[in-house]
């Protein structure tokens, strides 16, 4: 057996540009959905997988795996690929020498990159991976959700990928820990599941890390947001307001982060905690951190809320979060009225006044003796603003809300709506059509915004976007 902690996970992607082209995706789903909880099988080999696969067997029972892992990358392919030629001279297997080439590439990546995974990494217009199981693999193509032609050998060969990947974070998976959150060495992000909790083998889902930086303009070419609403938005980060990311999995809160944190002085310095890393700040002035998971032990875990409390003990000028999605909500909002100002994070809501609701039940998760009055009154003096991003049915992410959140009247959080998208209908190819409401109210951080001298930039802002 080859080793599953051999690094190098390049060296696949590399040997795979020289062997074959990535395949080209599907742009549609034909496939039927199978039922909830069934085992799908293996697609019936053909004569030429055949002898792709015993060409693969021969090959494997030849190589040692210590040499393997004493081989410079450059080495391998080429050794791999002679032997390859060897075997199928000898055995009568009668595969071209591209195809030949292909099996060497695949061996490759199993043994030192992500196997049938590579091209699709690859692929700059898939942003989401979903491996359900070794024979089905889903992705997230220009919005739409489709099924590749991906496959791996069987639940074997996707388990040794799986756990290759959690081991490059020092992190490990099977049936005894059978979930992990770990990332790839280019920052995407992973989560995997084992059985006896998947019913249909190792799953595996994996959010991309974005190769090419997102920003404000390239938002309002997207029609993510508006011109006005990247000059709102720009205005708010320069004038150090607290913002809060609200949307759904994969609706592009993280993308929005990114886009915001740009705005950031360069001088500043930047706490980041995170579940797994991946935000992409371009600051020089940024300190990084991750939580870590229990040993086998039980013992050892670093929370999120551990490192929140740990990063105001070093001088941050804002803190950012990843995604707060527990007790560490109170230590956001004490962070956020403690002289952090410009802070920001993400969190999981439908609309922006849900993200209100899921804050208050987040912070009373650690504070459950704190009066529902309290984290409110918490909340209005931290939050400044809450933006609600969604992905919509045409397969557009959308910026369909910015709120102020305004003050609190008796028990009520009053918030208004700056930004409001409405739906107008749909275009001939499909696109949703939309404009919108604008609200052109005196903030109540008007004087924050003339003290960054930014108030009549503000207000012209809203004024043409009202036009």
């Amino acid at each position: 057996m080859v080793p599953l902690d051999i690094p190098a996970p390049a060296f696949g992607r590399r040997v795979r540009e020289e062997a074959s082209p990535a395949p080209v995706l599907p742009p549609v789903q034909t496939e039927a959905t199978p039922e909830a909880g069934s085992v799908v099988p293996a697609a019936p080999a053909t004569p030429q997988q055949r002898q792709k696969a015993e060409l693969r067997t021969l090959c494997l029972a030849r190589i040692d795996p210590a040499s393997v892992a004493a081989l410079p990358q450059e080495a391998l392919f080429a050794e791999v690929e002679r032997m390859i030629a060897e075997i199928a001279d000898a055995q009568r297997i009668g595969l071209s020498a591209r195809e030949q080439r292909e099996v060497a590439a695949e061996l490759v990546d199993d043994m030192l990159g992500l196997g049938p995974l590579a091209p699709l990494l690859e692929d700059e217009t898939v942003t989401d991976i979903m491996v359900n199981g070794p024979f089905r693999v889903f992705v997230e193509q220009r919005g739409r959700i489709v099924l590749s032609p991906v496959r791996f050998r069987d639940a074997s060969h996707l388990a040794g990928i799986a756990q290759r990947i959690a081991a490059q974070v020092g992190r490990r998976i099977d049936e005894s820990s059978p979930m992990v959150d770990a990332r790839l060495p280019d920052g995407s992000r992973v989560n995997i599941i084992f059985p006896p909790l998947s019913l249909l083998g190792p799953c595996l889902s994996i959010r991309k890390f974005a190769k090419r930086k997102i920003d404000f303009a390239q938002m309002v070419r997207n029609g993510s947001i508006s011109p006005q609403m990247a000059r709102v938005l720009e205005i708010a980060a320069r004038a150090r307001l607290n913002i809060i990311i609200s949307g759904g999995t994969g609706s592009g809160k993280t993308t929005m982060l990114n886009a915001l944190s740009r705005l950031i002085d360069p001088s500043e310095r930047i706490v980041t905690c995170e579940d797994a890393a991946e935000l992409q700040l371009q600051q020089p002035h940024v300190i990084p951190l991750e939580t870590r998971p229990a040993n086998l032990e039980g013992r050892g875990e670093v929370t999120q809320r551990d490192l929140v409390k740990n990063a105001l003990r070093m001088r941050p000028d804002r803190i950012i979060l990843g995604e707060c999605r527990g007790p560490e909500a109170f230590d956001m909002l004490q962070a956020m009225n403690t002289g952090h100002d410009g802070s920001m994070s993400t969190i999981h809501a439908n609309t922006t006044r849900d993200a209100v609701t899921r804050i208050e039940n987040m912070v009373l998760m650690g504070q459950t003796s704190l009066p529902a009055r309290a984290i409110r009154q918490q909340i209005v003096s931290a939050v400044d603003l809450i933006l609600q991003i969604e992905r919509m049915r045409d397969g557009v992410r959308r910026c369909t809300q910015i709120t102020e959140v305004c003050g609190l009247e008796g028990e009520v959080v009053v918030l208004n709506d700056i930004f409001q998208w409405e739906y107008e209908g749909e275009e001939p190819g499909g696109r949703l059509r939309g404009s919108y409401r604008v609200s052109r109210a005196r903030p109540g951080f008007a004087p924050r915004l003339a003290y960054f001298g930014l108030d009549r930039a503000w207000y012209a802002a809203l004024e043409e976007a009202g036009e």
